[in-house]
């Protein structure tokens, strides 16, 4: 797994997952953590049990959203079975010994921390929910619940890069409506009226505007196969389905 320096203390147990490790096959090869995929739901249990495992804790122990790209966060109070996962892109909790689990496959996964207030957060980012506000509610509701502004640091885990991310003309529009300085996020395409889209700098824009010190791990999920699962990789290659990464971090009990 890949750590942040930012994250790093004795209070908190984080990593963002490559697909290294696990025990699924083929296009699912090996750490797949999505139960939304056409794995073997054993399969996917065991790989997210080997990642609750890394963080020292039991299995029933990590949880994560039902994804569905918006701007709603959910404090965490305890476990919940995976069917009852609530519809949502980000979580909150004070509760040690909960890992509050991210799933991406392109999108960015981001991980927060007040570590004087022991409140941690997470959410995952793509395009949609990081424009509708995903990481602003995280930090609002990590407020809501202890959490002073400027102890809160965050890590934006792999993510797709820039030199991966074509979009198409109608694509920069709500980006330079927001502000027309995030023009410089893009990047002209070999195809003509296209663009190359930096979405973990959108991400760290979007922190940086909030008063949050944040870090990128880097990685680009689309380009390195043999690290991250991938989903716009998947579909220019016309393949079924994809795995998910797993990003996740708790607080020691």
């Amino acid at each position: 797994m890949i750590t942040a320096e930012c994250l790093t203390h004795d209070t908190i147990r984080h990593g963002f997952f490559t697909r290294d490790g696990g025990v699924s096959e083929g296009l699912f090869a090996s750490l797949n953590c999505g139960y939304g995929s056409g794995d073997a739901a054993e399969k996917v249990a065991e790989n997210r049990a080997r990642v609750a495992a890394a963080l020292e804790l039991d299995a029933g122990r990590l949880v994560t959203c039902y994804q569905i790209h918006s701007a709603s966060v959910v404090p965490v109070e305890m476990p919940w079975p995976r069917e009852a996962a609530p519809r949502a892109d980000g979580m909150v909790t004070r509760q040690p010994g909960i890992a509050l689990g991210v799933l991406t496959a392109d999108c960015a996964p981001v991980l927060f921390a007040d570590v004087k207030a022991h409140v941690i957060g997470a959410c995952h980012a793509g395009w949609r929910g990081a424009l509708a506000g995903i990481i602003d509610a995280t930090l609002a509701e990590m407020e809501h619940q202890g959490a002073q502004r400027e102890r809160v640091v965050a890590a934006v885990g792999p993510a797709i890069a820039r030199d991966s991310y074509e979009v198409g003309p109608e694509f920069p529009a709500p980006f330079l409506d927001e502000d027309p300085a995030n023009a410089e996020l893009f990047r002209p395409a070999p195809r003509e009226r296209h663009h190359l889209f930096d979405l973990a700098g959108y991400v760290l824009r979007r922190l940086a505007r909030l008063r949050v010190r944040a870090q990128h791990t880097g990685g680009d999920t689309a380009a390195d196969e043999t690290e991250f699962f991938s989903y716009r990789r998947a579909c220019l290659r016309h393949e079924r389905d994809y795995g998910r990464l797993i990003s996740a971090i708790a607080l020691v009990d």
